[in-house]
């Protein structure tokens, strides 16, 4: 069986679906305000979805996005310009830029954390899967394996300083 590559809009919808959380995190580090953040993400969306084809293919979606939030977050500040506190629109403009720039670090470090944790040994990989899914704790873990809570606190420390040293160097190797 051979698999069909994904057709323009099924990429785009993945590259969509993952810029969430970035994008999420770009528009509160310019607003400080979680429930205004939700607001522009929703329209910042809106947007993106009526832009889709003036998206270029193979251009950094993070970066295209967060051209597209920081517009819609003015918008928001403009809105919201009778209230006595808000940022002035250069300081704004500067956070954007400022934002931008650790937002394409961030994804690229999640890039890199996924392909560190794809390379753990079976048995790290689900320990650190089990410890950060939402139900996951240490003493449940300990419970599970039948071992003490010293002992997966230290594999959870060894296997998080592996993939520590494995994002370094991937990051490393991208430069």
């Amino acid at each position: 069986m051979t698999i069909s590559p994904e057709s323009p809009a099924e990429s785009f919808v993945s590259r969509y679906t993952e810029c969430q959380r970035g994008l999420y995190a770009y528009i509160l580090s310019l607003l400080h305000l979680p429930d205004a953040t939700d607001d522009v993400l929703q329209e910042t969306n809106l947007v993106l979805w009526r832009k889709a084809a003036e998206y270029e293919e193979g251009s950094p979606f993070m970066t295209w996005a967060c051209a597209i939030a920081r517009y819609q977050v003015l918008a928001y500040l403009k809105r919201e310009s009778r209230d006595r506190l808000h940022f002035d629109e250069d300081l704004v403009k500067k956070l954007a830029d400022q934002a931008v720039s650790h937002a394409e670090q961030m994804e690229s470090r999640r890039r890199a954390l996924q392909g560190c944790v794809e390379k753990l040994p079976d048995n790290d990989r689900e320990l650190i899967q089990s410890r950060y899914s939402p139900e996951g704790s240490v003493r449940q873990l300990a419970n599970a394996t039948d071992r003490s809570v010293g002992a997966i606190s230290q594999a959870l420390y060894r296997i998080r300083q592996a993939l520590h040293r494995c994002i370094e160097t991937k990051l490393a190797i991208q430069d």
